[in-house]
């Protein structure tokens, strides 16, 4: 069941990116977080024969790499009905209260899972 509660525009823009950044290689999913200070980064899927990472999972590792130290967001556009533990943790690792909005390919949230 879609979430019917508006989005904030800085959550809004997370979404539209995360859809973007999917589109634009035709991923299985993509993500963006923001962290604290407002930046914002973007992944999708990684599958390589010696490396898997979840779109979400890379965002994160792309916001830590970059210095990152705390989320407040983050957005991830799939088809799949869920998201995986892993993703939820990672989140959850470096923003225990951030949301992780969820939505489908058209953009629509599904849900939002709360820190």
């Amino acid at each position: 069941m879609p979430d019917e509660s508006p989005l904030e525009a800085d959550d809004a823009k997370l979404i539209t990116l995360a859809r973007s950044a999917r589109a634009r290689n035709a991923a299985a999913e993509g993500a963006a977080v923001r962290d604290d200070t407002g930046r914002t980064y973007v992944a999708t899927t990684v599958s390589l024969a010696t490396l898997r990472l979840s779109a979400i999972q890379a965002a994160v590792a792309m916001a830590v790499a970059s210095g990152a130290s705390a989320l407040e967001a983050a957005a991830v556009v799939t088809q799949s009905d869920g998201l995986a533990d892993d993703d939820r943790a990672v989140v959850a690792e470096l923003g225990a209260a951030a949301p992780i909005f969820v939505a489908d390919p058209s953009g629509a949230v599904r849900s939002t899972i709360s820190g």
